[in-house]
């Protein structure tokens, strides 16, 4: 349809930012009820880049306008080609969202156009109602306009492992990560001496030989009275050291070293730009190279500053019955340095990129639909959100990526 076909020309375009499906309708009031149907994609262009609908002779187009602003409707009206002024015509424009939601907008003239009062939000995803009111006759246009949006029956929803979650609250940790070395329990540790000068006579105990507290270790006989007494054992754990021999004389240096491994420490080294954050108490998670984690918290930072680094110690003290860490194991950690409560929150896993957008893909029944977010706070596992979702509402969580790629194949994109 053309507008040299009519008298004077009605014609609505709207730049909805999304390639439209659907059809869309024209009609008057009662005495113009025969507007004919198109479909969305054969609507024409206006002057202004939009979409146009005509019936009539009458002309408007409402674009939406986003250039420096936030995305806003701006409506032009025509007679016969020629220019309207604003104020000689009502419109409305009403979008009805994906889970039934309806926006209404109403327009306030200025200069050459009527400008819609409020923000259209993204997704510019919706069903579209225009009302135009001019000269005592009224004029109705409806189509469909979706972007992000597509359709998955809940079978191959499910075939394809598509998990929901429901948006909620979720307390957001601030973790530090650190890397240090395992060390033994000073206090765990024993260097057995001989009590007095002697000959060693026997040795009853081997490198490396788990030994219980009262255990004998070796028998020496005394220089002085000649009398023979036994080292035992004043810890149990393991001999780490040995320094002895049959007929060996004794002395000052320790003869056996035995050191007690179910309990260590884990040393953290602490650099300078983070040494205000971390603080006695903190939970740590402490990760071998080969991927064992073990929790713990913060048990101690040392008041001093290594010279070279300009790092501090921070201590962690954890059980190691199973034995699965040793001393002068290299691990990493991640502190805990700060903890917040996040309203609402979704998982990272459902995280999308969508334009220029980070997004999740909201469920409703069958149909999915993109929600662009504005983040706040993150973690590895949640992202703190401050606006486009709302709480309570479903949203993707496992296998979001699917659905990304069915919006993609479908065509689904914005088209400002």
């Amino acid at each position: 349809m053309s507008r040299n076909s009519f008298g004077s020309v009605l014609t609505v375009c709207v730049l909805l930012g999304v390639i439209p499906f659907g059809t869309s309708r024209a009609a008057g009031d009662d005495a113009h009820q025969h507007g004919t149907a198109a479909v969305a994609a054969e609507i024409p262009k206006g002057p202004h880049g939009g979409k146009r609908f005509e019936q009539d002779g009458f002309a408007i187009e409402l674009a939406l306008y986003e250039t420096g602003v936030p995305p806003e409707f701006h409506v032009y009206a025509y007679r016969n080609n020629a220019p309207l002024a604003p104020d000689t015509l009502d419109v409305t424009v009403e979008l009805t969202r994906v889970d039934g939601q309806v926006e209404r907008f109403d327009f306030k003239p200025l200069k050459g156009f009527l400008r819609g009062q409020g923000v259209v939000a993204e997704p510019h995803s919706f069903d579209v109602a225009i009302t135009a009111r001019h000269d005592g006759k009224t004029y109705r246009w409806n189509f469909s306009s979706y972007e992000g949006r597509t359709a998955i029956p809940d079978e191959l929803a499910q075939d394809a492992g598509i998990e929901t979650e429901i948006a909620g609250p979720a307390i957001i940790t601030e973790t530090l990560s650190l890397t240090g070395r395992v060390q033994v329990d000073p206090e765990r540790l024993a260097q057995v001496r001989a009590r007095f000068p002697g000959v060693v006579q026997s040795i009853d105990a081997r490198l490396g030989e788990h030994v219980r507290k009262g255990s004998v270790l070796a028998r020496v006989q005394s220089n002085e009275s000649l009398q023979s007494y036994t080292l035992t054992a004043p810890i149990g754990g393991v001999i780490l050291k040995r320094d002895v021999q049959p007929g060996m004389a004794t002395g000052e240096a320790p003869l056996f070293v035995i050191v007690d491994l179910s309990r260590v420490w884990v040393e953290l080294d602490v650099f300078a730009r983070h040494i205000g954050q971390v603080k006695a108490g903190q939970p740590a998670t402490i990760e071998t190279l080969n991927g064992e984690r073990i929790s713990g918290r913060i048990d101690w930072v040392a008041p001093l500053t290594a010279h070279a680094s300009q790092s501090v110690q921070a201590r962690v003290v954890l059980d190691n019955a199973e034995g699965r860490l040793r001393p002068g194991q290299f691990v990493r950690a991640g502190v805990t340095v700060a903890q917040h409560a996040a309203a609402l929150a979704v998982r990272q896993s459902a995280l999308q990129r969508f334009r220029d957008f980070q997004v999740v893909f909201a469920r409703f029944g069958e149909t999915y639909e993109v929600r662009m977010l504005q983040l706040g706070r993150q973690n590895s596992e949640w992202a703190e959100v401050l606006g486009g979702l709302g709480p309570g509402s479903e949203y993707v969580t496992g296998n979001s990526y699917l659905i990304k790629a069915d919006i993609e194949k479908s065509g689904a994109s914005h088209d400002h």
